[in-house]
């Protein structure tokens, strides 16, 4: 199972957000390529990297930071928000990242999104699953859909999508606890899903029951901030 750090970004620094509420926000670092360096000298591989002011006006706005860190890190980096068009993935990838975040649109215009599953190559896009009582929601988690999980899931696994990670929009930023048994259920149904968790991780103990579920990988953010996890915990578990 892959640890991947997260790093959300407004006006170009580190930031965090609680339940994606945009007036709880905590700053955490004034340069996230400082955060990423860490991450990158603690042996980690990968960078979840979260655009927040693009995710807001739809438009990709903080590619200098991931063009900074790309450039002056080994980190593989997937990085979201704000991507809307076929112009902005073309930024995001020239900018550096190996992988560019899909939410929204891949349930608000999914012929634009299949187009550029085609384009690009599905295994460049990382899914988001945003999940409500088992419904995926959107726009920043303010609109709950009708679709389920496993629908959304079964749908873009067809058209080859490799990497879906899944929020219990209820655990984000709680330090509560993943939601470990919405994760059994959907590697019960697709049991070689790339399936990453996110949101809700606060102990080593909950890397350890992610792993006996059979996630992939794990996003790993506020644990880290709030150092409820050191990054010497999370370079043992990722060399295991």
């Amino acid at each position: 199972m892959q640890i991947i750090p997260a790093i959300d970004i407004i006006d170009g620094q580190a930031v965090r957000l609680e339940q994606g509420d945009y007036d709880k926000v905590s700053l955490y670092h004034k340069y996230p390529l400082e955060v990423a360096k860490k991450f990158e000298d603690a042996g980690l591989k990968r960078l979840h990297l979260v655009d927040l002011d693009g995710a807001k006006t739809g438009k990709v706005k903080n590619w200098k930071v991931l063009e900074e860190i790309a450039a002056r890190t080994s980190l593989l980096v997937d990085f979201g928000g704000g991507i809307k068009s076929e112009k902005d993935v073309k930024i995001v990838f020239n900018s550096g990242a190996v992988l560019a975040t899909i939410g929204s649109i891949a349930v608000k215009d999914e012929p634009e999104f299949e187009k550029w599953l085609l384009q690009f190559g599905a295994d460049k896009f990382l899914l988001g699953a945003d999940v409500k009582e088992e419904k995926i929601v959107i726009s920043g988690w303010q609109e709950t859909t009708e679709i389920t999980v496993y629908d959304f899931i079964q749908k873009y696994t067809e058209h080859g999508v490799q990497q879906i990670f899944c929020t219990d929009v209820k655990k984000d930023g709680r330090l509560e606890g993943p939601s470990i048994d919405l994760y059994k259920k959907i590697i019960g149904r697709f049991p070689v899903l790339n399936l990453i968790a996110s949101g809700g991780v606060s102990s080593i103990k909950d890397l350890e029951e992610l792993r006996k579920v059979g996630c992939k990988g794990v996003i790993v953010g506020k644990a880290i901030y709030e150092n409820k996890i050191s990054l010497v915990e999370l370079q043992k578990i990722n060399t295991q």
